[in-house]
């Protein structure tokens, strides 16, 4: 079976997507699917390459039993977009971002789109204090339950196997 690949995208790759990144992750492991799907994250812009998460971020996952520490913040690249089934930006300006490298590229969506079906922008928590990072971790969380459901009972249902994700 072949698995879905996501990618988070933000600015810098240091705060909302890799926070979305672990909290999928985490939901996925919990529910028996990490088979099921390839998920990394990435930034519009190079300033943090090689860095790990915020410190601000590590704390928030941390706090929620998830460990990010260990990933390290990446620019997006061209493959990505043929590599990645869906690339799930934080924001319109990431959206924008990404269309302007690529724009044909019909995998770019918004997560408030995509996973909250709100239209919202997921706030860059950068400039504020923990409390930011918990206002995303929380907004992160029911969108990435929600998608974990959806694309699980998906690909659940072309295995054969009928059962939804709860």
């Amino acid at each position: 079976m072949k698995r879905t690949s996501i990618l988070f995208v933000c600015m810098g790759n240091i705060c909302r997507s890799p926070l979305a990144e672990g909290v999928f992750s985490h939901f996925a492991s919990e529910a028996g699917l990490s088979d099921r799907f390839l998920i990394d994250s990435a930034g519009t812009g190079s300033w943090h390459e090689g860095d790990e998460p915020d410190r601000r971020s590590i704390t928030t996952a941390r706090q929620h039993g998830i460990d990010i520490s260990a990933q390290r913040a990446r620019r997006i690249r061209r493959d990505d977009f043929a590599d990645f089934d869906l690339i799930i930006a934080m924001d319109r300006n990431n959206v924008a971002a990404l269309k302007a490298l690529d724009p044909a590229a019909e995998n770019v969506h918004l997560f408030g789109d995509l996973a909250l079906g709100s239209g919202e922008d997921i706030p860059d928590p950068y400039y504020g204090g923990a409390d930011g990072f918990e206002a995303v971790y929380a907004r992160l969380l029911a969108g990435c339950r929600k998608l974990l459901s959806t694309l699980g009972a998906d690909s659940a249902s072309r295995s054969g196997n009928t059962s939804s994700v709860r």
